[in-house]
């Protein structure tokens, strides 16, 4: 039903437009009784080998939502009855942001994949907070931060800070996010100095609490080997649970869309973007030594894109792009394929 009737009226509208008439669908949706035991019928999947620690928290199931999708943590309940094994919602950033100028999300559909350059619009910490409060859905839920476009990166390591503290009652792990490629010199935050102070800053916050929450990195998939040996060292040496890899891409080879298209600025994400993020985790999972456990999210449209960066060295997996292309069916299908190759 995703593929011939929901996908292409949706595909009707602008990228952009077509993803809050599908967040209203489905909000809507949900407040029709039996609706949301009706979704958890249908998409949800359930086999003792699928349960996972990972990061010290037990995950149901390998299968999350990456960030961007729920941006401010008003689908969480929703979006919980489609078979998620976690949800990250974000990136948030201190203070509420719109965003770059519109239209700023663009469809390519010959090559399966997205370029957007939102420009980390949210509606702040506050407001995520509250939402994560009301929340019904037991859901493991991941925060994403990142940090307001007009702070400058010599202050950065606040805004991740306050989005630790705001959030940590209200998340079970958290995501520092420097590696979109849509706020100016963000970027720059993974060069290593900046990166292991920022890290180690988390960590002592950390260290503090009653409890340790996992804290991850989010890393682009277009750094090099010796950046990725930098990511790794900083990984081992401030303690930091894991990575996610990878973010969007600044690269443009082998598309197939208009070139009108391919020439906007901003991240690619979907197909085009997997054999690189495959080849990140596998190289940093070599590494490590399997020292890092990694998320795995890039270019997954079937399970067997899953089971591809599984079997290269990530424990758990994460879809957005292929989410939106392929349908809420994924998930499924990607967590039998994951019992029937006993992954």
């Amino acid at each position: 039903m995703y593929q011939k009737l929901i996908k292409p009226f949706f595909f009707l509208f602008d990228a952009e437009r077509a993803h809050y008439l599908l967040a209203d669908l489905l909000t809507f949706s949900m407040k029709i009784p039996g609706v949301s035991s009706l979704f958890r019928a249908i998409y949800g999947y359930e086999h003792p080998s699928l349960r996972r620690t990972v990061f010290g928290i037990e995950f149901p199931n390998p299968v999350g939502l990456a960030a961007g999708f729920d941006k401010n943590a008003v689908l969480v309940d929703e979006l919980a009855t489609l078979g998620f094994g976690f949800i990250e919602v974000g990136t948030v950033t201190p203070k509420p942001q719109d965003g770059n100028e519109k239209p700023r999300l663009f469809r390519l559909p010959e090559d399966s994949a997205i370029i957007n350059r939102m420009g980390f619009n949210n509606d702040g910490l506050a407001q995520m907070k509250k939402r994560l409060e009301a929340r019904q859905a037991p859901v493991i839920i991941g925060g994403n931060l990142g940090k307001n476009k007009v702070t400058p990166n010599e202050l950065a390591d606040d805004d991740y800070c306050q989005g630790f503290e705001t959030l940590y009652p209200v998340v079970d792990y958290f995501v520092v996010n420097v590696s979109s490629p849509n706020t100016p010199n963000l970027r720059a935050l993974q060069e290593k100095e900046p990166l292991k102070q920022l890290l180690s800053r988390l960590q002592d916050l950390n260290q503090r609490k009653p409890k340790l929450k996992p804290i991850l990195l989010k890393i682009a998939p277009d750094l090099t080997n010796e950046q990725l040996d930098d990511v790794v060292d900083i990984v081992l040496e401030t303690g930091i649970a894991g990575l996610i890899a990878t973010n969007t891409t600044l690269s443009r080879e082998g598309l197939l869309a208009d070139p009108a298209v391919t020439a906007e600025a901003g991240g690619l994400s979907g197909k085009p973007v997997g054999d690189r993020s495959t080849e990140v985790i596998a190289y940093i999972h070599k590494k490590s030594k399997g020292k890092i456990p990694m998320i795995g999210v890039g270019g997954i449209h079937s399970a067997n894109d899953a089971i591809e960066k599984l079997r290269a060295g990530a424990s758990l997996v994460q879809i957005y792009t292929g989410f939106i292309y392929e349908g809420p069916g994924l998930i499924q299908e990607i967590n039998r394929a994951i019992v029937s190759e006993g992954l």
